[in-house]
Protein backbone atom coordinates (compact mmCIF):
# COMPACT_ATOMS: atom_id res chain seq x y z
CA UNK A 1 0.00 0.00 0.00
CA UNK A 2 1.17 3.53 -0.74
CA UNK A 3 -0.04 4.89 2.59
CA UNK A 4 -2.10 4.03 5.64
CA UNK A 5 -4.85 6.33 4.36
CA UNK A 6 -5.08 4.37 1.11
CA UNK A 7 -5.14 1.14 3.08
CA UNK A 8 -8.03 2.32 5.24
CA UNK A 9 -9.96 3.53 2.19
CA UNK A 10 -9.57 0.11 0.57
CA UNK A 11 -10.60 -1.68 3.79
CA UNK A 12 -13.76 0.39 4.04
CA UNK A 13 -14.64 -0.24 0.40
CA UNK A 14 -14.11 -4.01 0.73
CA UNK A 15 -16.18 -3.95 3.95
CA UNK A 16 -19.02 -2.17 2.18
CA UNK A 17 -19.04 -4.70 -0.68
CA UNK A 18 -18.88 -7.83 1.51
CA UNK A 19 -21.36 -6.24 3.93
CA UNK A 20 -23.81 -5.72 1.06
CA UNK A 21 -23.46 -9.40 0.14
CA UNK A 22 -24.11 -10.38 3.77
CA UNK A 23 -27.25 -8.23 3.92
CA UNK A 24 -28.42 -9.84 0.70
CA UNK A 25 -27.89 -13.24 2.31
CA UNK A 26 -29.73 -11.98 5.44
CA UNK A 27 -26.63 -12.41 7.60
CA UNK A 28 -25.49 -10.11 10.46
CA UNK A 29 -22.76 -7.68 9.49
CA UNK A 30 -20.29 -8.90 12.10
CA UNK A 31 -19.99 -12.14 10.09
CA UNK A 32 -19.14 -10.03 7.05
CA UNK A 33 -16.57 -8.03 9.00
CA UNK A 34 -14.73 -11.16 10.19
CA UNK A 35 -14.72 -12.42 6.60
CA UNK A 36 -13.25 -9.07 5.53
CA UNK A 37 -10.46 -9.49 8.09
CA UNK A 38 -9.72 -12.99 6.79
CA UNK A 39 -9.75 -11.87 3.14
CA UNK A 40 -7.47 -8.84 3.60
CA UNK A 41 -5.26 -10.60 6.19
CA UNK A 42 -2.09 -12.61 5.61
CA UNK A 43 -4.06 -15.82 5.02
CA UNK A 44 -5.49 -14.55 1.70
CA UNK A 45 -4.54 -11.15 0.20
CA UNK A 46 -2.15 -9.78 2.83
CA UNK A 47 -3.29 -6.17 2.47
CA UNK A 48 -3.21 -5.25 6.17
CA UNK A 49 -0.03 -3.54 7.36
CA UNK A 50 -1.41 -0.82 9.67
CA UNK A 51 -1.84 -3.23 12.56
CA UNK A 52 -1.18 -0.65 15.29
CA UNK A 53 -3.73 1.84 13.95
CA UNK A 54 -6.39 -0.83 13.42
CA UNK A 55 -5.71 -2.29 16.87
CA UNK A 56 -6.18 1.14 18.50
CA UNK A 57 -9.51 1.69 16.73
CA UNK A 58 -10.53 -1.86 17.69
CA UNK A 59 -9.83 -1.18 21.38
CA UNK A 60 -11.84 2.05 21.29
CA UNK A 61 -14.65 0.14 19.54
CA UNK A 62 -14.78 -2.43 22.34
CA UNK A 63 -14.77 0.39 24.88
CA UNK A 64 -17.75 2.05 23.20
CA UNK A 65 -19.55 -1.32 22.88
CA UNK A 66 -19.26 -2.09 26.61
CA UNK A 67 -20.10 1.52 27.46
CA UNK A 68 -23.37 1.30 25.48
CA UNK A 69 -24.24 -2.03 27.13
CA UNK A 70 -23.75 -0.47 30.56
CA UNK A 71 -25.75 2.55 29.48
CA UNK A 72 -28.78 0.39 28.67
CA UNK A 73 -28.80 -1.45 32.01
CA UNK A 74 -30.88 0.98 34.02
CA UNK A 75 -31.45 -0.21 37.60
CA UNK A 76 -35.20 0.26 37.14
CA UNK A 77 -35.19 -2.17 34.19
CA UNK A 78 -33.05 -4.69 36.05
CA UNK A 79 -35.50 -4.69 38.97
CA UNK A 80 -38.34 -5.51 36.59
CA UNK A 81 -36.74 -8.60 35.04
CA UNK A 82 -39.47 -11.20 35.31
CA UNK A 83 -39.02 -14.50 37.15
CA UNK A 84 -39.32 -16.42 33.88
CA UNK A 85 -36.57 -14.40 32.18
CA UNK A 86 -34.37 -14.65 35.28
CA UNK A 87 -34.86 -18.39 35.71
CA UNK A 88 -34.39 -19.05 32.01
CA UNK A 89 -31.30 -16.84 31.77
CA UNK A 90 -29.61 -18.32 34.84
CA UNK A 91 -30.61 -21.86 33.90
CA UNK A 92 -29.20 -21.53 30.40
CA UNK A 93 -25.99 -19.96 31.74
CA UNK A 94 -25.46 -22.74 34.28
CA UNK A 95 -26.27 -25.54 31.82
CA UNK A 96 -23.98 -24.21 29.08
CA UNK A 97 -21.04 -23.49 31.39
CA UNK A 98 -21.13 -26.86 33.21
CA UNK A 99 -21.80 -29.14 30.24
CA UNK A 100 -19.68 -27.04 27.87
CA UNK A 101 -16.75 -27.18 30.29
CA UNK A 102 -16.76 -30.98 30.45
CA UNK A 103 -17.26 -31.33 26.69
CA UNK A 104 -14.26 -29.09 26.02
CA UNK A 105 -12.16 -30.98 28.59
CA UNK A 106 -13.12 -34.24 26.86
CA UNK A 107 -11.94 -32.72 23.56
CA UNK A 108 -8.45 -32.36 25.00
CA UNK A 109 -8.27 -28.73 26.14
CA UNK A 110 -6.76 -27.48 29.40
CA UNK A 111 -9.05 -26.56 32.29
CA UNK A 112 -8.54 -22.79 32.06
CA UNK A 113 -9.10 -22.69 28.30
CA UNK A 114 -12.13 -24.96 28.76
CA UNK A 115 -13.52 -22.56 31.38
CA UNK A 116 -13.03 -19.49 29.16
CA UNK A 117 -14.57 -21.09 26.08
CA UNK A 118 -17.46 -22.62 28.10
CA UNK A 119 -18.31 -19.20 29.55
CA UNK A 120 -18.02 -17.66 26.07
CA UNK A 121 -20.56 -20.20 24.73
CA UNK A 122 -23.25 -18.86 27.08
CA UNK A 123 -23.57 -15.36 25.63
CA UNK A 124 -26.02 -14.51 22.84
CA UNK A 125 -25.87 -11.37 20.74
CA UNK A 126 -28.40 -8.82 21.97
CA UNK A 127 -27.79 -6.64 18.90
CA UNK A 128 -28.47 -9.46 16.42
CA UNK A 129 -31.47 -10.95 18.22
CA UNK A 130 -33.22 -7.63 18.81
CA UNK A 131 -32.65 -6.73 15.13
CA UNK A 132 -34.05 -10.05 13.88
CA UNK A 133 -37.06 -9.97 16.20
CA UNK A 134 -37.72 -6.34 15.29
CA UNK A 135 -37.60 -7.14 11.56
CA UNK A 136 -40.12 -9.94 12.16
CA UNK A 137 -42.28 -7.65 14.35
CA UNK A 138 -41.92 -10.11 17.24
CA UNK A 139 -40.10 -7.87 19.69
CA UNK A 140 -43.31 -7.14 21.62
CA UNK A 141 -44.56 -10.73 21.46
CA UNK A 142 -44.54 -12.99 24.50
CA UNK A 143 -41.44 -14.94 23.44
CA UNK A 144 -39.76 -11.72 22.31
CA UNK A 145 -40.19 -10.05 25.70
CA UNK A 146 -38.97 -13.16 27.52
CA UNK A 147 -35.94 -13.35 25.20
CA UNK A 148 -35.04 -9.70 25.83
CA UNK A 149 -35.34 -10.38 29.56
CA UNK A 150 -32.83 -13.21 29.61
CA UNK A 151 -30.55 -11.29 27.23
CA UNK A 152 -30.32 -8.65 29.98
CA UNK A 153 -29.37 -11.44 32.40
CA UNK A 154 -26.66 -12.54 29.94
CA UNK A 155 -25.34 -8.98 29.58
CA UNK A 156 -24.99 -8.75 33.34
CA UNK A 157 -23.31 -12.14 33.42
CA UNK A 158 -20.72 -11.27 30.76
CA UNK A 159 -19.67 -8.14 32.65
CA UNK A 160 -19.45 -10.00 35.96
CA UNK A 161 -17.39 -12.70 34.24
CA UNK A 162 -15.06 -10.07 32.76
CA UNK A 163 -14.59 -8.37 36.10
CA UNK A 164 -13.93 -11.65 37.93
CA UNK A 165 -11.51 -13.06 35.35
CA UNK A 166 -9.68 -9.75 34.90
CA UNK A 167 -9.50 -9.39 38.68
CA UNK A 168 -7.79 -12.79 38.78
CA UNK A 169 -5.00 -11.55 36.55
CA UNK A 170 -2.37 -13.14 38.77
CA UNK A 171 -3.89 -16.60 38.40
CA UNK A 172 -1.21 -19.19 37.95
CA UNK A 173 1.68 -17.01 39.18
CA UNK A 174 4.03 -18.58 41.67
CA UNK A 175 3.66 -17.45 45.28
CA UNK A 176 0.11 -16.22 44.79
CA UNK A 177 -2.43 -18.18 46.80
CA UNK A 178 -6.07 -18.55 45.82
CA UNK A 179 -7.18 -17.02 49.12
CA UNK A 180 -5.04 -13.93 48.56
CA UNK A 181 -6.37 -13.54 45.03
CA UNK A 182 -9.97 -13.79 46.26
CA UNK A 183 -9.35 -11.29 49.06
CA UNK A 184 -7.67 -8.83 46.69
CA UNK A 185 -10.54 -9.20 44.22
CA UNK A 186 -13.17 -8.53 46.90
CA UNK A 187 -11.31 -5.41 48.08
CA UNK A 188 -11.06 -4.05 44.55
CA UNK A 189 -14.71 -4.85 43.78
CA UNK A 190 -15.77 -3.14 47.01
CA UNK A 191 -13.71 -0.08 46.19
CA UNK A 192 -15.15 0.07 42.67
CA UNK A 193 -18.72 -0.24 44.01
CA UNK A 194 -18.14 2.55 46.54
CA UNK A 195 -16.62 4.85 43.93
CA UNK A 196 -19.48 4.11 41.54
CA UNK A 197 -22.09 4.91 44.20
CA UNK A 198 -20.50 8.27 45.04
CA UNK A 199 -20.21 9.23 41.38
CA UNK A 200 -23.79 8.21 40.51
CA UNK A 201 -25.25 9.83 43.61
CA UNK A 202 -23.41 13.14 43.91
CA UNK A 203 -21.15 13.92 40.94
CA UNK A 204 -22.32 12.70 37.54
CA UNK A 205 -25.92 14.04 37.57
CA UNK A 206 -24.69 17.62 38.02
CA UNK A 207 -21.97 17.28 35.39
CA UNK A 208 -24.30 15.72 32.82
CA UNK A 209 -27.03 18.32 33.44
CA UNK A 210 -24.50 21.05 32.65
CA UNK A 211 -23.02 19.37 29.57
CA UNK A 212 -26.43 18.40 28.14
CA UNK A 213 -26.94 21.99 26.98
CA UNK A 214 -24.78 20.98 24.01
CA UNK A 215 -25.52 17.61 22.40
CA UNK A 216 -22.10 17.57 20.74
CA UNK A 217 -20.36 18.19 24.06
CA UNK A 218 -22.47 15.50 25.73
CA UNK A 219 -21.30 12.98 23.11
CA UNK A 220 -17.64 13.96 23.57
CA UNK A 221 -18.01 13.64 27.34
CA UNK A 222 -19.60 10.19 27.01
CA UNK A 223 -16.69 8.88 24.92
CA UNK A 224 -14.15 10.59 27.19
CA UNK A 225 -15.80 9.15 30.29
CA UNK A 226 -15.91 5.67 28.79
CA UNK A 227 -12.26 5.65 27.71
CA UNK A 228 -11.12 7.25 31.01
CA UNK A 229 -12.79 4.60 33.17
CA UNK A 230 -11.58 1.88 30.77
CA UNK A 231 -8.02 3.07 31.35
CA UNK A 232 -8.66 3.35 35.09
CA UNK A 233 -10.12 -0.16 35.16
CA UNK A 234 -6.99 -1.54 33.53
CA UNK A 235 -4.78 0.37 35.97
CA UNK A 236 -6.80 -0.96 38.92
CA UNK A 237 -6.11 -4.53 37.86
CA UNK A 238 -9.38 -5.25 36.08
CA UNK A 239 -9.72 -4.70 32.34
CA UNK A 240 -10.59 -1.94 29.91
CA UNK A 241 -13.82 -3.79 29.13
CA UNK A 242 -14.96 -3.83 32.76
CA UNK A 243 -14.08 -0.16 33.20
CA UNK A 244 -15.98 0.82 30.06
CA UNK A 245 -19.09 -1.04 31.24
CA UNK A 246 -18.97 0.69 34.64
CA UNK A 247 -18.67 4.04 32.87
CA UNK A 248 -21.85 3.37 30.90
CA UNK A 249 -23.68 1.92 33.89
CA UNK A 250 -22.86 5.04 35.93
CA UNK A 251 -24.85 7.13 33.41
CA UNK A 252 -27.71 4.62 32.93
CA UNK A 253 -29.95 6.28 35.51
CA UNK A 254 -29.65 9.78 34.05
CA UNK A 255 -32.32 11.34 31.88
CA UNK A 256 -29.90 11.55 28.95
CA UNK A 257 -29.00 7.89 28.52
CA UNK A 258 -31.26 7.37 25.49
CA UNK A 259 -29.85 10.45 23.74
CA UNK A 260 -26.28 9.33 24.43
CA UNK A 261 -27.00 5.75 23.38
CA UNK A 262 -28.63 6.83 20.11
CA UNK A 263 -25.68 9.03 19.17
CA UNK A 264 -23.13 6.36 20.09
CA UNK A 265 -24.80 3.54 18.14
CA UNK A 266 -23.34 4.51 14.74
CA UNK A 267 -19.91 5.23 16.25
CA UNK A 268 -19.98 1.82 17.96
CA UNK A 269 -20.87 0.00 14.74
CA UNK A 270 -18.16 1.82 12.77
CA UNK A 271 -15.41 1.15 15.31
CA UNK A 272 -16.42 -2.49 15.81
CA UNK A 273 -15.71 -2.97 12.11
CA UNK A 274 -12.02 -2.57 12.92
CA UNK A 275 -12.21 -4.99 15.84
CA UNK A 276 -13.53 -7.77 13.62
CA UNK A 277 -11.15 -6.87 10.78
CA UNK A 278 -8.29 -7.02 13.28
CA UNK A 279 -9.61 -10.34 14.59
CA UNK A 280 -9.96 -11.89 11.14
CA UNK A 281 -6.54 -10.68 10.01
CA UNK A 282 -4.85 -12.24 13.06
CA UNK A 283 -6.42 -15.70 12.80
CA UNK A 284 -3.68 -18.30 12.44
CA UNK A 285 -4.91 -20.69 9.80
CA UNK A 286 -1.96 -23.01 10.33
CA UNK A 287 -3.49 -24.03 13.69
CA UNK A 288 -7.12 -23.21 12.91
CA UNK A 289 -7.55 -26.37 10.87
CA UNK A 290 -6.97 -28.44 14.00
CA UNK A 291 -9.98 -26.73 15.64
CA UNK A 292 -12.55 -27.47 12.92
CA UNK A 293 -13.76 -30.72 14.48
CA UNK A 294 -13.94 -29.18 17.95
CA UNK A 295 -15.76 -26.11 16.61
CA UNK A 296 -18.38 -28.29 14.89
CA UNK A 297 -19.04 -30.24 18.12
CA UNK A 298 -19.37 -27.03 20.17
CA UNK A 299 -21.52 -25.39 17.49
CA UNK A 300 -23.97 -28.30 17.60
CA UNK A 301 -23.98 -28.02 21.39
CA UNK A 302 -24.93 -24.33 21.16
CA UNK A 303 -27.40 -24.73 18.28
CA UNK A 304 -29.24 -27.64 19.91
CA UNK A 305 -28.38 -27.67 23.62
CA UNK A 306 -29.11 -24.02 24.43
CA UNK A 307 -32.62 -23.99 22.87
CA UNK A 308 -33.44 -27.34 24.54
CA UNK A 309 -32.60 -26.11 28.04
CA UNK A 310 -34.63 -22.92 27.48
CA UNK A 311 -37.60 -24.99 26.29
CA UNK A 312 -37.28 -27.33 29.27
CA UNK A 313 -37.21 -24.45 31.78
CA UNK A 314 -40.09 -22.58 30.15
CA UNK A 315 -42.15 -25.76 29.84
CA UNK A 316 -41.62 -26.48 33.54
CA UNK A 317 -42.73 -22.92 34.35
CA UNK A 318 -46.03 -23.41 32.51
CA UNK A 319 -45.49 -22.18 28.95
CA UNK A 320 -46.53 -23.94 25.79
CA UNK A 321 -43.97 -25.64 23.57
CA UNK A 322 -44.35 -23.02 20.84
CA UNK A 323 -43.46 -20.13 23.17
CA UNK A 324 -40.48 -22.07 24.55
CA UNK A 325 -39.29 -23.03 21.08
CA UNK A 326 -39.41 -19.49 19.68
CA UNK A 327 -37.67 -18.07 22.75
CA UNK A 328 -35.11 -20.88 22.75
CA UNK A 329 -34.01 -20.17 19.19
CA UNK A 330 -32.70 -16.78 20.30
CA UNK A 331 -29.90 -18.43 22.33
CA UNK A 332 -28.77 -20.78 19.54
CA UNK A 333 -25.67 -18.69 18.90
CA UNK A 334 -22.74 -17.01 20.59
CA UNK A 335 -22.09 -13.30 20.35
CA UNK A 336 -19.50 -10.62 19.81
CA UNK A 337 -19.12 -10.58 23.60
CA UNK A 338 -17.91 -14.18 23.47
CA UNK A 339 -15.04 -13.15 21.19
CA UNK A 340 -14.32 -10.04 23.28
CA UNK A 341 -14.27 -12.15 26.46
CA UNK A 342 -11.75 -14.66 25.09
CA UNK A 343 -9.65 -11.85 23.57
CA UNK A 344 -9.50 -10.32 27.05
CA UNK A 345 -8.27 -13.69 28.37
CA UNK A 346 -5.41 -13.57 25.86
CA UNK A 347 -4.41 -10.07 26.98
CA UNK A 348 -4.40 -11.30 30.60
CA UNK A 349 -2.23 -14.27 29.70
CA UNK A 350 -4.83 -16.83 30.73
CA UNK A 351 -5.37 -18.49 27.32
CA UNK A 352 -3.62 -18.67 23.96
CA UNK A 353 -4.63 -17.67 20.44
CA UNK A 354 -6.06 -21.13 19.77
CA UNK A 355 -8.94 -20.39 22.16
CA UNK A 356 -9.78 -17.22 20.25
CA UNK A 357 -9.65 -19.04 16.92
CA UNK A 358 -11.93 -21.78 18.26
CA UNK A 359 -14.42 -19.24 19.66
CA UNK A 360 -14.42 -17.30 16.39
CA UNK A 361 -15.16 -20.43 14.36
CA UNK A 362 -18.04 -21.36 16.67
CA UNK A 363 -19.29 -17.77 16.40
CA UNK A 364 -19.26 -17.80 12.59
CA UNK A 365 -21.09 -21.15 12.43
CA UNK A 366 -23.73 -20.47 15.09
CA UNK A 367 -24.47 -16.86 14.12
CA UNK A 368 -24.87 -17.77 10.45
CA UNK A 369 -27.14 -20.77 11.09
CA UNK A 370 -29.17 -19.33 13.98
CA UNK A 371 -29.99 -16.21 11.96
CA UNK A 372 -31.83 -18.39 9.45
CA UNK A 373 -33.37 -20.43 12.28
CA UNK A 374 -34.86 -17.25 13.79
CA UNK A 375 -35.94 -15.84 10.42
CA UNK A 376 -37.76 -19.06 9.50
CA UNK A 377 -38.81 -20.01 13.04
CA UNK A 378 -42.48 -20.52 12.13
CA UNK A 379 -41.65 -23.04 9.38
CA UNK A 380 -39.14 -24.76 11.66
CA UNK A 381 -41.70 -25.02 14.44
CA UNK A 382 -44.35 -26.44 12.09
CA UNK A 383 -41.85 -29.14 11.08
CA UNK A 384 -40.66 -30.01 14.61
CA UNK A 385 -43.90 -29.51 16.58
CA UNK A 386 -44.86 -33.23 16.69
CA UNK A 387 -41.62 -34.02 18.56
CA UNK A 388 -41.74 -31.12 21.03
CA UNK A 389 -44.56 -32.37 23.24
CA UNK A 390 -42.14 -33.40 26.00
CA UNK A 391 -41.36 -29.70 26.58
CA UNK A 392 -44.96 -28.82 27.44
CA UNK A 393 -46.89 -29.66 30.60
CA UNK A 394 -50.20 -31.41 30.33
CA UNK A 395 -51.66 -28.15 31.63
CA UNK A 396 -49.45 -25.17 30.66
CA UNK A 397 -50.97 -23.06 33.43
CA UNK A 398 -49.32 -19.70 32.65
CA UNK A 399 -50.96 -19.56 29.25
CA UNK A 400 -54.11 -21.48 30.13
CA UNK A 401 -54.84 -19.00 32.93
CA UNK A 402 -56.40 -16.57 30.50
CA UNK A 403 -57.59 -19.00 27.83
CA UNK A 404 -61.08 -19.49 29.21
CA UNK A 405 -61.46 -16.14 30.98
CA UNK A 406 -64.24 -13.67 30.18
CA UNK A 407 -65.92 -15.76 27.50
CA UNK A 408 -69.54 -14.97 26.75
CA UNK A 409 -72.22 -16.67 24.67
CA UNK A 410 -72.80 -13.85 22.15
CA UNK A 411 -71.99 -14.80 18.57
CA UNK A 412 -69.32 -12.41 17.26
CA UNK A 413 -69.69 -10.47 14.03
CA UNK A 414 -65.91 -10.24 13.59
CA UNK A 415 -63.03 -12.35 14.89
CA UNK A 416 -59.77 -10.40 14.99
CA UNK A 417 -56.58 -12.47 15.13
CA UNK A 418 -53.69 -10.48 16.61
CA UNK A 419 -54.30 -7.81 19.26
CA UNK A 420 -51.23 -5.66 18.75
CA UNK A 421 -51.46 -1.90 18.31
CA UNK A 422 -53.39 -2.07 15.03
CA UNK A 423 -55.49 -5.12 15.89
CA UNK A 424 -56.58 -3.85 19.31
CA UNK A 425 -57.39 -0.39 17.94
CA UNK A 426 -59.44 -1.95 15.14
CA UNK A 427 -61.29 -4.23 17.57
CA UNK A 428 -62.18 -1.39 19.97
CA UNK A 429 -63.27 0.85 17.09
CA UNK A 430 -65.60 -1.89 15.79
CA UNK A 431 -66.95 -2.42 19.30
CA UNK A 432 -67.80 1.30 19.53
CA UNK A 433 -69.94 0.79 16.41
CA UNK A 434 -71.99 -1.85 18.31
CA UNK A 435 -70.32 -4.67 16.38
CA UNK A 436 -69.70 -7.85 18.38
CA UNK A 437 -65.95 -8.53 18.29
CA UNK A 438 -63.94 -11.53 19.48
CA UNK A 439 -60.20 -10.90 19.77
CA UNK A 440 -57.62 -13.69 19.65
CA UNK A 441 -53.94 -13.42 20.58
CA UNK A 442 -51.14 -15.82 21.54
CA UNK A 443 -49.76 -13.52 24.24
CA UNK A 444 -51.56 -14.10 27.59
CA UNK A 445 -50.53 -10.68 28.91
CA UNK A 446 -52.05 -8.95 25.88
CA UNK A 447 -55.25 -11.00 26.25
CA UNK A 448 -55.50 -10.16 29.95
CA UNK A 449 -54.95 -6.44 29.25
CA UNK A 450 -57.67 -6.40 26.57
CA UNK A 451 -60.07 -8.28 28.84
CA UNK A 452 -59.46 -5.65 31.52
CA UNK A 453 -60.46 -3.02 28.93
CA UNK A 454 -63.77 -4.80 28.30
CA UNK A 455 -62.75 -6.72 25.18
CA UNK A 456 -64.05 -10.25 24.60
CA UNK A 457 -60.59 -11.73 24.07
CA UNK A 458 -59.44 -15.35 23.90
CA UNK A 459 -55.96 -16.73 24.31
CA UNK A 460 -54.89 -19.10 21.56
CA UNK A 461 -52.75 -19.87 18.53
CA UNK A 462 -54.42 -18.87 15.28
CA UNK A 463 -52.05 -21.17 13.40
CA UNK A 464 -53.32 -24.29 15.21
CA UNK A 465 -56.33 -25.95 13.51
CA UNK A 466 -57.45 -27.53 16.82
CA UNK A 467 -57.72 -24.12 18.49
CA UNK A 468 -59.43 -22.51 15.49
CA UNK A 469 -61.96 -25.35 15.61
CA UNK A 470 -62.84 -24.34 19.21
CA UNK A 471 -63.87 -20.84 18.09
CA UNK A 472 -67.51 -19.96 17.25
CA UNK A 473 -66.86 -19.82 13.49
CA UNK A 474 -70.33 -20.86 12.38
CA UNK A 475 -72.21 -17.96 10.76
CA UNK A 476 -69.45 -15.44 11.65
CA UNK A 477 -69.45 -12.93 8.75
CA UNK A 478 -65.82 -11.75 9.00
CA UNK A 479 -62.38 -12.88 10.13
CA UNK A 480 -59.65 -10.24 10.22
CA UNK A 481 -55.98 -11.16 10.59
CA UNK A 482 -53.38 -8.64 11.78
CA UNK A 483 -50.73 -11.36 12.26
CA UNK A 484 -47.24 -10.01 11.54
CA UNK A 485 -45.86 -12.30 8.83
CA UNK A 486 -46.91 -14.14 5.69
CA UNK A 487 -46.23 -17.63 7.11
CA UNK A 488 -48.55 -17.02 10.08
CA UNK A 489 -51.33 -15.79 7.79
CA UNK A 490 -50.94 -18.82 5.53
CA UNK A 491 -51.20 -21.13 8.55
CA UNK A 492 -54.34 -19.30 9.72
CA UNK A 493 -55.93 -19.59 6.26
CA UNK A 494 -55.12 -23.30 6.24
CA UNK A 495 -56.73 -23.72 9.68
CA UNK A 496 -59.85 -21.81 8.55
CA UNK A 497 -60.09 -23.96 5.42
CA UNK A 498 -59.83 -27.18 7.45
CA UNK A 499 -62.69 -25.94 9.64
CA UNK A 500 -64.85 -25.02 6.61
CA UNK A 501 -65.09 -21.29 7.36
CA UNK A 502 -67.41 -19.71 4.75
CA UNK A 503 -67.31 -16.05 5.75
CA UNK A 504 -65.18 -13.18 4.49
CA UNK A 505 -61.47 -12.91 5.33
CA UNK A 506 -59.46 -9.69 5.55
CA UNK A 507 -55.69 -9.66 6.11
CA UNK A 508 -53.52 -6.67 6.99
CA UNK A 509 -50.54 -6.13 4.67
CA UNK A 510 -47.59 -4.37 6.32
CA UNK A 511 -45.80 -3.57 3.05
CA UNK A 512 -46.18 -3.87 -0.72
CA UNK A 513 -44.32 -7.19 -0.92
CA UNK A 514 -46.71 -8.78 1.54
CA UNK A 515 -49.66 -7.24 -0.31
CA UNK A 516 -48.48 -8.87 -3.55
CA UNK A 517 -48.33 -12.28 -1.85
CA UNK A 518 -51.83 -11.85 -0.41
CA UNK A 519 -53.28 -10.58 -3.70
CA UNK A 520 -52.85 -14.06 -5.22
CA UNK A 521 -55.04 -15.69 -2.56
CA UNK A 522 -58.69 -16.34 -3.34
CA UNK A 523 -61.48 -14.85 -1.20
CA UNK A 524 -59.09 -12.64 0.75
CA UNK A 525 -59.46 -8.88 1.05
CA UNK A 526 -56.19 -7.05 1.66
CA UNK A 527 -56.13 -4.15 4.12
CA UNK A 528 -53.46 -1.48 3.65
CA UNK A 529 -53.29 0.37 7.00
CA UNK A 530 -50.46 2.70 6.04
CA UNK A 531 -51.98 3.58 2.67
CA UNK A 532 -55.42 4.08 4.20
CA UNK A 533 -54.01 6.25 6.98
CA UNK A 534 -52.14 8.38 4.42
CA UNK A 535 -55.24 8.70 2.21
CA UNK A 536 -57.38 9.73 5.19
CA UNK A 537 -54.77 12.26 6.33
CA UNK A 538 -54.56 13.69 2.80
CA UNK A 539 -58.36 14.10 2.58
CA UNK A 540 -58.52 15.68 6.02
CA UNK A 541 -55.65 18.06 5.28
CA UNK A 542 -57.15 19.00 1.89
CA UNK A 543 -60.48 19.79 3.57
CA UNK A 544 -58.73 21.98 6.13
CA UNK A 545 -56.84 23.84 3.40
CA UNK A 546 -60.03 24.39 1.39
CA UNK A 547 -61.85 25.57 4.51
CA UNK A 548 -59.07 28.04 5.27
CA UNK A 549 -59.14 29.41 1.72
CA UNK A 550 -62.93 29.86 1.77
CA UNK A 551 -63.11 31.53 5.17
CA UNK A 552 -62.97 35.38 5.07
CA UNK A 553 -59.64 36.89 6.08
CA UNK A 554 -59.63 38.76 9.35
CA UNK A 555 -59.44 42.54 9.00
CA UNK A 556 -56.32 44.19 10.30
CA UNK A 557 -56.92 46.60 13.21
Amino acid sequence: MNSIYHEFALLLMVSAVIGAIAVRLRQPLLVAYIVVGIVVGPAVLGWVSAHDQIDLLAQIGITVLLFVVGLKLDLKHIRHIGPVALATGLGQLGFTIVFGFFIILALGKGWLEALYVAVALTFSSTIIIVKLLSDKRELDSLHGRIAVGFLIVQDLAVVIAMMVMSGLGGMGEEGTSGGMLALTLLVRLGGAALLLYVLMRYVLPRIVDTLARSQELLLIFAIAWGTALAALGETAGFSKEAGAFIAGFSLASTAYREAISARLASIRDFLLLFFFIDLGSKLDFSTLGDEIGTSIVLSLFVLIGNPLIVMAIMGTMGYRKRTGFLAGLTVAQISEFSIVFVAMGISLGHVGNSALGLTTLVGLITIALSSYMILYSQHLYAWLAPWLGMFERRHPFRELAVEHAHRDGVRPDVIVFGLGRYGSRLAHALKQQDIQVLGVDFDPEVVRAQQNHGMNAHFGDGEAPDFVESLPLKDVPWVVSTLPDHASNQALLHALTLNHFNGHIAIVARDETEAEHLAHLDQVEVLHPFNQAADFAALDLAARIASAELSPAKESP
